[in-house]
């Protein structure tokens, strides 16, 4: 019994240990993001004043009427809204019907290809950054955002975790659906796609925040300011800030509108996937 009891109180000292920690590990990560909408909602004035705000003291919309109008930052919002809508709808697309060919059991060379898909996840994104701006130069798609939209168009991880999904999918469904008639491009469309809802929507989520935060494509790609995505307006944001110049000074406000503007996509996303994610990131990573 004292045994027992002891090993209860462990385990009681053992969760109230590891809550505790969640609590301040969550609280470094709400912080730093209450902090910039309470100084993005502050007015010119009170958003400069020294010291850690946790509510505004002047409560102003002059920071997002500044980057918005102003700083037309409408612009480069709207660039990201098409490189990233689009790209992701073809990323997700690809992936899925690359995954849905990597299951056909008759596909000759399928393990030298699933090796060659794996090998690709191996190489770092720099090592084919000059190359990949050689051949985007030669195709004339520099300071285009068609260049932004093919960038990371298909992608190895993409590609095997629908390759995953698919193959938890009873085969024996595509085998009566054959047995009908159907061909490979209803059986993938009707059978494989809604059945596979989890691994397209991480797929989907995934995709969404890597393109939404691009930065290095832009920066080598694009040098119109009109074509700026949102990413670089915000970077150029920063280096204005810091200028000496007072013409080019923007106080705290603006640059954290400019912030809390950046977050609100990925803020409205999350919620209509998430429910398929949790899901979606263990079968995706279990299924062999």
């Amino acid at each position: 019994m004292k045994k027992q009891k002891r090993e209860t109180v462990k385990s009681k000292g053992a969760n109230i240990l590891n809550k505790t920690f969640l609590i301040l590990l969550v609280l470094t990560m709400i912080i730093p993001l209450w902090y910039t909408f309470v100084t993005s909602i502050s007015s010119n004035i009170s958003s400069m004043q020294p010291g850690v705000r946790l509510w505004p003291t002047e409560f102003s919309l002059e920071g997002y009427v500044t980057i918005w109008s102003k700083m037309e930052l409408w612009r480069p919002f709207l660039n990201n809204v098409i490189v990233t809508v689009i790209g992701t709808i073809f990323h997700v697309l690809f992936a899925a019907m690359a995954g849905y060919v990597l299951i056909q059991k008759e596909l000759p060379g399928k393990k030298i290809i699933v090796s060659m898909i794996i090998l690709t996840m191996v190489i770092p994104e720099e090592a084919i950054m000059i190359p990949l701006y050689i051949v985007n130069r030669d195709l004339g798609l520099l300071n285009t955002l068609t260049s932004l939209i093919i960038a990371g168009l298909v992608s190895g991880f993409s590609i095997l975790l629908m390759r995953n999904f698919f193959l938890s999918i009873p085969s024996d469904l595509a085998k009566s659906a054959r047995m009908d008639g159907a061909g490979d491009f209803w059986i993938f469309r009707k059978i494989y796609l809604p059945l596979a809802k989890p691994g397209l929507a991480t797929v989907l989520l995934f995709e969404f925040v890597s393109r939404w935060n691009q930065f290095t494509q832009p920066l080598l790609y694009i040098s119109d300011s009109d074509k700026y995505t949102l990413q670089i307006a915000l970077q150029s944001l920063v280096i204005s800030t810091d200028a000496t110049s007072s013409s080019d000074f923007f106080t705290p406000n603006v640059r954290m509108a400019g912030i809390m503007i950046a977050l609100i996509p990925l803020v409205i996303i999350y919620p209509f996937v998430q429910k398929y994610f949790v899901k979606g990131i263990m079968l995706g990573s279990t299924k062999e």
